[in-house]
């Protein structure tokens, strides 16, 4: 699978300060004291100026070689994360509710405190010994509307990056009808570890999604088999919200998640993850518990 693409773009952490700039495959080149008008690269999407910071770092040498920083969630500060749950046909069958695909997706929130970096490990909480790992692809929102319509809705992306959505299983049961809460505990999650630019539909079509778990594939598809495709998210989404610059769409996860196995396969302190997507990358982390 080709997952290293030409062009990255990242937010980092060095010296207790965060910094953003473009990718290479020796470190960073570090732009973000060159445009002060943009603090984030929220910012920067917001002002179409993703293929300025491409532009800027021809010729330049890396700032922040490998293994001086540590790679922080690609946009700090997204005004919304808007995941879709149940976006595969075999994951839709893991219900064995004897339902075929429901009419409309399913929606829920998460907060980006939820969210670690690349190489960052995830945190398993004391409350739970059931954290999951759930790979996909995150859909960043370069130009913002409501009411969108599917046969533009591709046009309003300006980048994608991977997502591990990572779960507490028997949190998203603690309630009736609500699986906040085992969504958003602090660094369940990771994203990253780049955004890649959107320039071409082919980019999200029908592209390969893998997670391993200490190199065992566990989740295996491809995005053009997706109950819902990105577009379709895109134009039911901005119905009900206006999206914006920045903001993130999680665009749903394939069949394989640990909860399905028999007996499940929980992620323990010392496993290594990785989210791969074609053309766009692959997102790493590890586990740990939880210090209090």
């Amino acid at each position: 699978m080709t997952n290293t693409p030409k062009d990255r773009i990242a937010t980092i952490s060095a010296n207790g300060k965060s910094l953003y700039g473009v990718v290479t495959d020796e470190g960073v080149i570090a732009l973000s004291d060159e445009f002060p008008q943009w603090p984030t690269l929220r910012d920067v999407i917001h002002e179409g100026a993703l293929d300025q910071l491409i532009q800027a770092a021809n010729g330049r040498s890396v700032t922040h070689p490998t293994g001086s920083f540590t790679w922080e969630i690609p946009i700090p500060d997204p005004g919304k994360i808007i995941c879709v749950g149940v976006n595969f046909p075999d994951r839709n069958a893991e219900y064995k509710d004897g339902n075929e695909a429901p009419p409309n997706m399913s929606l829920f929130i998460r907060f980006p405190s939820s969210f670690v970096g690349h190489e960052v490990p995830l945190t398993r909480p004391p409350e739970s010994e059931q954290l999951d790992y759930e790979g996909e692809i995150a859909v960043v929102i370069g130009k913002g509307g409501r009411r969108i319509p599917k046969a533009e809705a591709l046009d309003h992306i300006a980048a994608l990056t991977m997502c591990n959505e990572g779960t507490l299983r028997d949190w998203v049961r603690h309630a009736k009808f609500n699986v906040t809460q085992g969504k958003n505990f602090d660094g369940s999650g990771a994203m990253g570890p780049w955004l890649v630019p959107f320039t071409d539909h082919n980019q999200i079509l029908d592209v390969a999604l893998e997670s391993k778990v200490n190199a065992e594939v566990r989740q295996s598809d491809r995005t053009g088999r997706m109950l819902f495709p990105v577009a379709r998210q895109i134009e039911y989404i901005s119905t009900f919200t206006t999206l914006a610059p920045g903001d993130i769409i999680v665009s749903g996860t394939p069949t394989g998640a640990g909860a399905r196995f028999d007996p499940p396969r929980f992620l323990v302190p010392g496993d290594n993850i990785e989210i791969i997507g074609e053309g766009i990358g692959t997102l790493k982390n590890g586990v740990i518990d939880e210090l209090t």
